[in-house]
């Protein structure tokens, strides 16, 4: 049976274990009429989107929040991409399947589950959501899953230990819980770095794995990279006899300086491993072979310590090793690609004027040529045919769905999930608008402005500036369960959106200008951008100004507390730099520190890192006039929660008005349902204190 045929049987086939305790669509009825918190926390979030070999059945998760309950769930559904909004759930389980997609010709589907010890494990069913089996039993759980073309092997990512605890040490001290430190890298991101993940493979007879082994049995090194790498970091050869994986070579404090990975090919014949791209400086990740097999593309960047460098779209011969820059004439980065089946095409995502459009691109030609684009960002694309994609398409006011683009010179866009609309339909939306500000410098600035559900015109309303994280992060039309414009102009406020130096989309000049001057142009560009709002949009009242950010954009609140010159009445700072002398050394990945801070504060005939450090936001705490909130997490390992309480003691030293929250169980973001709640009401309550009296 094919998987479009199991549509018409998969509502029957629904698992129900422990159904009692499943999360699902919440009934959500609107008190307010606008989006909230609670219209927020009801949103069913998109996960993975996987197609049938045959491209008429689409299979994705779609994950639900209980607060209560303070956990979400994720549940998985089919759908013919000839019957745009008919879904079927095939699984109603307690805990989440992910990683989903279709195997043995479409029949089956594979994923990943948590065991009875509670470890994510590699399952398979049949397509229509029965006969669940757990395939795997690795000792720390499978973290990711890729199956070779002819499906005699599957690779699964698996942890393996790194560091040393006490007690491997000092047996007779089993209870000690001093972590044993000799070299960098032991924190990163929102961990303690305690094992690392490595490639293992596996045979595969459609039943059961065989000879599960680690290809890098030894190395202590990561594959994929942490924090962020996963599946996309491996393809394997059309032959299904060797496998491309991304991976820095380097621990420690080589790891800490350099962004220097490679992807190396592993042979299964003769156990092999060759480096593909040795002598390449910076990132190279996302292998990809061309439908041909004759070539292999990847996404890298040039230099080494710049992990913002221009994303190229690389090309290799594998017959004779040449490599070929296809986006070379292309100004501006990639953030993902995928061939075209035919090999003709290559399509890809990239942020470009404060959007992401899906473009594609003529290998031999090198030709770019614009898609699709709009009031949108598009992603995720999975190619059906050669005239023909799904993506993921989002928006400042609409999270995930997945959308049929039939391209051509007028593209026929179909949309194939409502997730949301139900909610959406209840509820009045903000309106957004693109403004072109003048800088200081004689260029223009793309800033989204948006305005609140019913928006009057001839009344005055309190506006809020957004300072972007990052720094290179593009402000495009994103959508964020933490940064939520619609909820944020919902709350009634104008929101001031800039694309300020350093962010992509704008060409690599405009983003490399923040590198090594933070003090700089970038905040020039902050002021610019509230300075115009507050000039051509009367209903904007100058007296109600706030600011507020995230990481980078907390560092920009915290700087703009001390240099704004009355302008703003309220700010609100998350996980931001307070002091770039501390934060030099307590950061982890040190390339970006020496990278975006020009070195080390001892560096006294450095020029760029002596102007960075000398306009510390703590160091201007004299001119601090304005309330403050600082919010920070204490998992947050890259930029440490003493930045923020060295903010906030600040503030109360000097009579500031001032609050934080403190999360000792969140990282750099905000995760857990409940935390995710406060921190929202908080933010509200807030700006409300200050803006709406």
């Amino acid at each position: 049976m094919t998987a479009t045929a199991m549509l018409l049987t998969a509502s029957n086939a629904v698992a129900a274990d422990g159904a009692g305790d499943v999360i699902g669509r919440p009934d959500f009825k609107t008190t307010t009429g606008v989006f909230d918190t609670d219209a927020l926390m009801a949103c069913g979030r998109l996960g993975t989107v996987a197609l049938s070999p045959d491209g008429k059945t689409i299979l994705y998760s779609v994950s639900y929040t209980d607060v209560a309950k303070n956990r979400s769930n994720a549940d998985l559904y089919i759908a013919s991409t000839d019957k745009p909004l008919e879904a079927v759930q095939i699984t109603r389980t307690p805990k989440s399947e992910s990683d989903a997609v279709f195997i043995d010709n479409g029949r089956r589907i594979a994923f990943l589950y948590p065991d009875a010890n509670g470890l994510p494990q590699l399952w398979v069913m049949n397509a229509d959501g029965s006969d669940r089996k757990c395939l795997s039993a690795l000792d720390k759980g499978v973290n990711g899953f890729l199956f070779s073309p002819d499906q005699s092997r599957v690779m699964l990512i698996g942890n393996v230990k790194y560091s040393h605890e006490a007690k491997d040490i000092y047996p007779d001290l089993p209870e000690a819980t001093g972590r044993v430190i000799d070299d960098l890298m032991y924190k990163h991101w929102a961990e303690w770095v305690t094992e690392i993940p490595h490639p293992f493979v596996a045979e595969f007879d459609g039943n059961a794995l065989a000879n599960v082994r680690d290809i890098m049995v030894g190395e202590p090194f990561e594959a994929p990279m942490k924090p962020f790498g996963g599946t996309e970091s491996f393809a394997w050869t059309p032959d299904s006899k060797g496998l491309v994986y991304v991976s820095r070579k380097k621990t420690g404090k080589e790891y800490a300086l350099s962004t220097n990975s490679d992807l190396y090919l592993y042979n299964f014949e003769d156990q092999s491993t060759r480096n593909l791209t040795e002598g390449m400086q910076g990132y190279d990740t996302a292998p990809a072979f061309s439908p041909d097999g004759k070539s292999l593309t990847w996404l890298s960047m040039e230099r080494d310590g710049y992990e913002a460098d221009k994303n190229r779209i690389m090309l290799m011969d594998m017959a004779t090793g040449k490599k070929t820059d296809l986006t070379a004439d292309w100004d501006y980065t990639v953030e993902e690609f995928s061939w075209r089946p035919d090999g003709k095409a290559i399509f890809f995502s990239a942020y470009k004027d404060g959007v992401e459009p899906v473009f594609s691109i003529d290998p031999r030609t090198r030709k770019v040529t614009t898609v699709i684009e709009g009031l949108y960002d598009w992603g995720s694309v999975i190619p059906v045919g050669n005239k023909a994609f799904l993506a993921k398409r989002h928006s400042m006011l609409r999270p995930d769905d997945i959308y049929f683009v039939e391209t051509g010179k007028k593209p026929r866009v179909t949309a194939l999930t409502d997730i949301n609309g139900y909610i959406f339909a209840q509820l009045t939306d903000p309106v957004v608008e693109k403004r072109m500000v003048p800088t200081t410098d004689g260029k223009e600035m793309l800033t989204w402005i948006v305005y609140p559900p019913k928006y009057d015109a001839n009344a005055k309303y309190p506006a809020i500036l957004y300072c972007q994280g990052g720094p290179q992060s593009a402000v495009s039309q994103f959508w964020s369960y933490r940064w939520n414009f619609n909820l944020m102009a919902s709350n009634g406020y104008i929101m001031v959106a800039p694309n300020r130096r350093g962010v992509p989309g704008f060409g690599t000049e405009w983003e490399e200008q923040i590198s090594k001057d933070y003090p700089g142009q970038n905040m020039q560009d902050y002021l610019s951008a509230i300075d115009y709002a507050c000039d051509n949009i009367a209903s904007i009242d100058r007296k109600r100004l706030g600011c507020t950010g995230a990481s980078y954009g907390g560092f920009s609140t915290y700087w703009l507390a001390g240099h704004h010159n009355h302008r703003f009445a309220a700010f609100f700072a998350h996980a931001g730099i307070f002091n770039t002398v501390s934060q030099y050394l307590e950061t982890e990945e040190m390339w970006f520190a020496n990278w975006d801070m020009g070195g080390a504060y001892w560096e006294k005939d450095n020029a760029a890192a002596q102007r960075t450090y000398a306009n510390s936001p703590h160091l201007f705490v004299d001119k601090w006039d304005t309330p403050i909130f600082v919010s920070h997490g204490e998992y947050d390992f890259r930029i440490l929660a003493s930045q923020g309480m060295a903010a906030f003691n600040a503030a109360k030293l000097r009579g500031i008005p001032a609050e934080m929250v403190i999360f000792p169980d969140e990282c750099h973001w905000i995760l857990k349902p409940q935390n995710a709640v406060l921190w929202h009401r908080l933010f509200k309550r807030w700006f409300d204190r200050w803006l709406k009296k």
